[in-house]
Parts: structure tokens; C-alpha cells; sequence
């Protein structure tokens, strides 16, 4: 049985991670037998959004605390977890992403990231093991990889972000919601999901389910 770990960013589009990427990407691993571990970094949001409205609030709220809500509360603290016993990652977007993870949505190209998301990303890839992303966290990986190595991913068909990640010195390859596109050599698999406008669920399971099976199938 696989052992997959799976990043949340918080609960909720604006300010978190995409609630139904997360459950979706729990669905997929769940029918395949995978073993999945959970885990959020214990840091606060960058903002809380009002999901009603869109608008900021004054509150604050804890990353850890929120994404506990997406998994029933069986959720570790990032620092708690060793890469070592994973055999891949798995990364479901969200503004949450690139708001609490990194500051992309407000820097872009010029974005700082967490030490210790990228510390767990870079853990298990060095360990020549697979990494999924989904909707915006290929933006993640492009920073994390910037100055290490060129990576091949996709964060839909948004050719100003796509010109962004391309100055990362990523390779951006666009497609849709219900496709993912395979970086073989670096065990990279991405899909663009609801960072396509418009898009229904049932396309966006398709590219999830797609991208888990073949994370999965990476681990053999």
C-alpha cells in the first residue's frame, strides 16, 4: 500500500486550499488502497477571505486548524512528518497555495516560499520519488526548482501565468482540465483543474483521478 502525503493549504479557495480538489484528490487515493497522510504547516493564513463576499475579514486563522476540517481532524503537522516514509506528494491548489505557502499571488516570479513546504518537497524528490500538482501549485514547484533544475508542468491555458512560470526556468506545457501533463524524467505530474474558468467537477475529477493514477503508478 502506497504512502502518499498530502499538503493543505488551509480550507477554502480564496485564502486555503480548494476544497474540492482535496476531496476529490482523497477520493482517487482512497479508491486506489493508498495510505494517506495529511499535513499542513503550523503557520497562520497570510488573510482570511469571506467566502460569501470575497472580501477580506480581520480575522486569523491557523493553517494546520483549517485544513484539519478537510480530513475529519486526522491531519500532522508538516514538521512532524518524514519524507522518508512517504512514496509520493501531493499538492491540490487553492489561493492557499500561493497566499500561504508562497507569495506568489502577490509577487509573482519575485515570490518568497516556506522553507519548510519546499524542505518536504525537495526531501522526497531527491528520493527520486513522485510529486503531484494540482491548479496553482505548479507556480510552487516552478519557485522551489527555479534555480535547481528545469521542470516541466502545467497550470492550465493562462498565458500571462504561463509566461511567468516559464521565467522560473520551468517548462510550461498548456492543456485542460481534464488532462495532466507528465514530466517523466523528474517524476512531476501537474493538472490545471479549477484554474481553468468555468470548468465543471466532473471534468476536473477526470484530471485529478488522472493525475493520482499516475503518481501511483510512479511508486512501483
Amino acid at each position: 500500500m502506497p504512502k502518499v502525503g498530502l499538503i493543505l493549504s488551509g480550507c477554502g479557495f480564496l485564502d486555503g486550499t480548494e476544497i474540492n480538489e482535496a476531496i476529490l484528490t482523497i477520493l482517487a487515493l482512497d479508491k486506489a488502497n493508498a495510505e494517506i497522510v495529511a499535513m499542513a504547516p503550523n503557520i497562520n493564513q497570510h488573510h482570511v477571505v469571506d467566502h460569501t463576499k470575497g472580501e477580506e475579514t480581520k480575522e486569523i486563522r491557523n493553517v494546520l486548524v483549517e485544513a484539519a476540517r478537510l480530513v475529519r481532524g486526522k491531519i500532522t503537522d508538516l514538521e512532524n512528518v518524514n519524507p522518508k516514509e512517504l512514496d509520493a506528494l501531493i499538492i491540490p491548489g487553492g489561493y492557499g497555495v500561493a497566499k500561504n505557502f508562497c507569495s506568489f499571488a502577490f509577487e509573482g516570479a519575485d515570490c518568497f516560499y516556506n522553507e519548510s513546504i519546499a524542505k518536504m518537497v525537495l526531501s522526497v524528490h531527491n528520493q527520486k520519488k513522485p510529486v503531484g500538482a494540482i491548479c496553482i501549485a505548479p507556480a510552487l514547484l516552478a519557485k522551489i526548482f527555479e534555480n535547481l533544475k528545469q521542470v516541466t508542468l502545467t497550470i492550465g491555458t493562462d498565458k500571462e501565468t504561463a509566461e511567468i512560470l516559464t521565467s522560473l526556468n520551468a517548462k510550461h506545457v498548456s492543456c485542460l482540465e481534464t488532462e495532466i501533463v507528465v514530466d517523466k524524467k523528474n517524476k512531476i505530474v501537474t493538472t490545471p483543474a479549477y484554474n481553468i474558468p468555468n470548468v465543471r467537477i466532473g471534468n476536473v475529477e477526470k484530471g485529478i483521478s488522472k493525475l493520482v493514477e499516475t503518481v501511483l503508478a510512479m511508486t512501483n
